[in-house]
């Protein structure tokens, strides 16, 4: 069956291409992947495969096969991030795509198509859905706090939405893939991502002529600068184990040069692969903005919002994958084990079902920076199409070994205990 599909993918690989360079040169941010959806769903309609089901502006599913058999799930993201001077960025919004999310979609449009062309889920007990995914990007949040309050979604990703929905309950097991970026390995197996949390600290003070009056004055911009300080003390407190990371940036400074900053705002992330540490850490800057900004007579507003958990992939289904990937490389280049400290909302996915998400080359250049682009790509998208194939038949044609997977995987959390997380961290302190 694989050779089947393997040759199958062999004869669409202009038409692959071609359509992953039509995504990537049309990038659109979180909840707003239009033109993605009409492209994609245009190229699935060649092969007669239509939308099951929509959700949350622009998600959707397909889906192939039938039976009570095996249910895996394959996971594409539509999204791009804002990325000012790529080449392909958009004029308007600055989206580009430089996380390689148009090669997911992609893949997985080429995987479906290729099963279903090559007629092999008749022979098979089982389906294939593939979830096309919108806003893995956590950014763009003053749009989607609008879609919140007008009933159009809950949270602020696509999959914290499309859990709570239960999108994802009948697949026993979902596959997802992402670049790598410039690596001297081939494919990263068994990764680890990090989670994180998301403030928006906004320091409070006086405005006052800078010049004749800044004694009357209350400068945020200086109590920012002391918590800038502070945190940057607070580091040699981290604990190496925990991959620690806080990061951000300083969206508003004040108003104009001749007046004391009345306001200041910055956006940060707190990350790390525990997610014990996320929560102490979190509070922790609570407590340092607000005392930094006491201590110069300012005052702050905190916007905690979660973020994404960390991602732990499934052993059993790696496996899998490994003896696909080692069909196109060799043990030595392949990135085992790798704790990386990017994030993605698949984490979120991976306390409810079995989940893995496999790392591919073919790219080079600065992911989410403007040098960013595929340079290779059969390691881009074809050898990626074809490893994920491979495991979707592994998989279906293994139905024991599924019921395995599924019998040894230990939820980490119930849907009630996912949504007391998601909303009990949700908060405004003033």
């Amino acid at each position: 069956m694989k050779q089947q599909v393997y040759k199958m993918i062999d004869e669409m690989k202009d038409s692959i291409i071609s359509l992953g360079n039509e995504l990537y040169k049309h990038p659109e941010l979180g909840f707003k992947e239009f033109k993605s959806k009409e492209i994609i769903v245009k190229e699935l309609a060649k092969h007669d495969i239509t939308i099951d089901k929509e959700y949350f502006e622009t998600g959707f599913e397909v889906s192939l096969g039938n039976g009570n058999g095996p249910v895996i799930g394959l996971i594409a993201e539509l999204d791009a991030i804002k990325t000012a001077g790529h080449p392909y960025a958009d004029k308007d919004t600055h989206a580009a795509h430089t996380c390689g999310h148009s090669l997911q979609s992609t893949i997985m449009c080429g995987v479906i198509e290729a099963l279903k062309q090559s007629n092999i889920m008749e022979n098979v007990n089982g389906k294939v859905k593939v979830f096309f995914t919108p806003a893995e990007e956590f950014c763009d949040l003053e749009y989607r706090k609008e879609l919140v309050k007008e009933g159009k979604i809950q949270k602020l990703s696509g999959k914290e939405n499309m859990l709570l929905n239960h999108c994802f309950d009948d697949c026993d097991i979902l596959l997802s893939t992402h670049v790598m970026g410039e690596s001297e390995y081939t494919y990263s197996v068994n990764s680890t991502l990090a989670g994180f949390c998301y403030k928006k600290i906004t320091f409070v003070g006086k405005a006052a002529h800078a010049a004749v009056i800044p004694h009357l004055g209350v400068n945020a911009l200086n109590c920012f600068t002391l918590f800038q300080s502070a945190v940057g003390m607070l580091r040699e407190t981290f604990v190496d184990e925990d991959k620690v990371r806080i990061h951000g940036m300083v969206t508003k400074g004040g108003d104009t040069v001749n007046s004391i900053p009345h306001e200041v705002v910055y956006e940060c992330y707190v990350r790390s692969v525990n997610n014990d540490t996320i929560l102490k850490l979190n509070k922790q800057l609570d407590i340092t903005a607000k005392s930094c900004a006491e201590a110069l007579n300012g005052s702050v507003v905190i916007e905690n919002i979660p973020g994404y958990l960390p991602l732990i992939q499934d052993k059993k289904v790696n496996e899998i994958v490994n003896n696909a990937v080692l069909e196109f490389t060799t043990k030595d280049k392949v990135h085992y084990n790798e704790i990386s400290m990017a994030a993605g909302d698949v984490g979120d996915i991976c306390i409810f079902k079995p989940v893995i998400q496999l790392g591919f080359g073919g790219t080079r250049g600065r992911v989410h920076g403007t040098t960013f682009e595929v340079y290779d790509d059969e390691k881009a998208y074809i050898e990626p199409t074809k490893v994920v194939a491979s495991t979707v038949i592994e998989l279906l044609t293994h139905p024991a070994t599924v019921k395995d997977i599924v019998d040894s995987y230990k939820p980490m959390m119930t849907m009630d205990e996912y949504k007391q997380y998601l909303d009990g961290r949700e908060e405004i302190i003033r």
